[in-house]
């Protein structure tokens, strides 16, 4: 009896946690292999086999034993951890279990705004698909969580000035720094995002202001400061304080990494970020509440994120999570809603039954076996590779030119390899510096077609996707 009163009590919030459960299984129907998912999964294999933590590079042969800012080293042995218990499941088992418990995280710390419009609760949870550039097997799905994780706790102790909680901020970040170091600055950041808009009290057309008091104010800024100290905690020590800024001041791999390219009003799949963008800002705008200054403030600082990179994109998603909701009225409850949700739930599970087979999913490779016995034979020394070869290469104990560690390669090889594989005027005078013995390149490259028409280049490989050269 006690079982039937609570659930017909809580009749919605079941349906609706369902609803996520079945939706995040939905969503692993888009799982997909990252081509740097080999370099962390051989990364993560090395240390847990050794016993040790690299800071070093021991997989190329052009940069073999620089040093290497592994800012995502405990990242890549949790992700070889899984393999030896689940086996193949593992790539599956972290990325499901990150995104439901994001899911329920955002749901469950503000349950009674999700549920006061039932509607849109389920709208905005399919945004989130609709958001997220991928979905893959990488620590960036460990960043969102641990961001909505920061974001709840910043805004908790903005509104609850008694609240100890700001405090788990700083083990956070020290776990965030060894995990995805190059997003870890972010909980000093929201903080001292914090106190800007805690200095102001004020009232003014459609925007409203709250002062934090002293004690609130001295205590974001104690968070934020040992927020850093927990950064330096690391195997690079206060290295990893900077590295984030290093990397957006690149401008040669902002210009050339796709995810890391600028939104951009030229690109058609762009304007989904701008109108969701541009969604909540009128939700906000003609909301018949006020608009809170911290609100409008965070609403700006991730917009200028996701404007910046199209990796960032998703940050937008979960801050903005913490407040729209806010701004959204009361509905109504029609009778038959939670049944609805529930019936749409099961379609979901009926499309993941049905549609996923996790054999697509692990055996994405960038090359066939093929190649790979071809370069096992030959054993190249000063192998010349495509940039979304290197990781799978990696993975096959072939030392590489390149792969998708771009940070670690920028400073010193990353733009001739991109002269070299554009096919600039300085090339050759490139490939005679480094003198390759083997090339592996896409067929369809401007590189291919040059190879084949040196006579000291012997093509000794080709398949559907790539062609093998050797140096006479």
């Amino acid at each position: 009896m006690k079982i039937r009163e609570f659930v017909k009590k809580h009749k919605l919030e079941i349906s609706f946690s369902f609803f996520l459960f079945c939706f995040a299984l939905f969503l692993m129907l888009f799982l997909r292999v990252d081509i740097d998912y080999f370099w962390h999964y051989k990364a993560g294999e090395e240390m847990v086999t050794n016993s040790t933590i690299l800071t070093k590079d021991i997989f190329s042969w052009s940069l073999f034993q620089y040093s290497w800012i592994s800012h995502e080293w405990l990242f890549e042995v949790l992700l070889y951890s899984l393999s030896i218990i689940f086996g193949r499941l593992h790539l599956f088992v972290y990325a499901f279990v990150i995104v439901l418990g994001l899911l329920f995280f955002i749901f469950l710390v503000q349950k009674k705004e999700y549920l006061k419009n039932f509607p849109f609760a389920l709208l905005w949870t399919i945004f989130f698909m609709l958001i997220f550039v991928s979905l893959s097997g990488r620590p960036q799905l460990l960043s969102f969580l641990l961001l909505a994780v920061s974001i709840y706790f910043v805004y908790y102790y903005f509104y609850h000035p008694n609240s100890k909680r700001i405090f788990f901020l700083v083990p956070i970040s020290l776990f965030w720094a060894n995990v995805h170091g190059g997003s870890s600055n972010l909980p000093y950041l929201l903080c001292l995002l914090a106190i800007f808009c805690g200095l102001f009290s004020f009232s003014f057309s459609k925007i409203e202001a709250i002062r934090l008091t002293k004690k609130q104010i001295i205590t974001y800024f104690i968070v934020s400061i040992l927020c850093i100290f927990a950064i330096a905690i690391n195997p690079h020590g206060i290295t990893m304080i900077f590295y984030p800024y290093q990397n957006m001041a690149d401008s040669l791999m902002l210009s050339t990494i796709a995810e890391w390219q600028p939104s951009n009003l030229n690109t058609l799949s762009h304007y989904l970020y701008f109108g969701f963008s541009l969604f909540v800002l009128i939700i906000m705008i003609f909301s018949k509440k006020k608009i809170r200054f911290m609100d409008a403030i965070f609403y700006l600082f991730f917009l200028y994120l996701g404007l910046k990179s199209i990796r960032f994109w998703f940050f937008s998603y979960i801050a903005w999570s913490f407040f729209i909701f806010y701004y959204i009225p009361k509905r109504k409850l029609d009778a038959h809603s939670g049944s609805l949700v529930f019936i749409f739930s099961i379609l979901l599970i009926i499309l993941f039954s049905t549609r996923f087979s996790y054999s697509k999913v692990i055996s994405t490779k960038t090359l066939s076996e093929k190649a790979i016995s071809v370069l096992k034979e030959e054993k190249p020394e000063r192998l010349f590779n495509y940039y979304d070869y290197g990781a799978y290469l990696i993975y096959q104990d072939i030392p590489v030119f390149i792969d998708g560690r771009a940070d670690l390669y920028s400073k010193y090889i990353y733009e001739d390899y991109q002269d070299i594989s554009r096919l600039s005027y300085r090339f050759p005078k490139l490939i005679e510096k480094y003198d390759f013995d083997y090339f592996i390149v896409p067929r369809k490259i401007g590189l291919a077609s040059y190879l084949s028409d040196q006579s000291q280049y012997q093509l000794i490989y080709r398949d559907k996707t790539c062609v093998i050269f050797k140096a006479k």
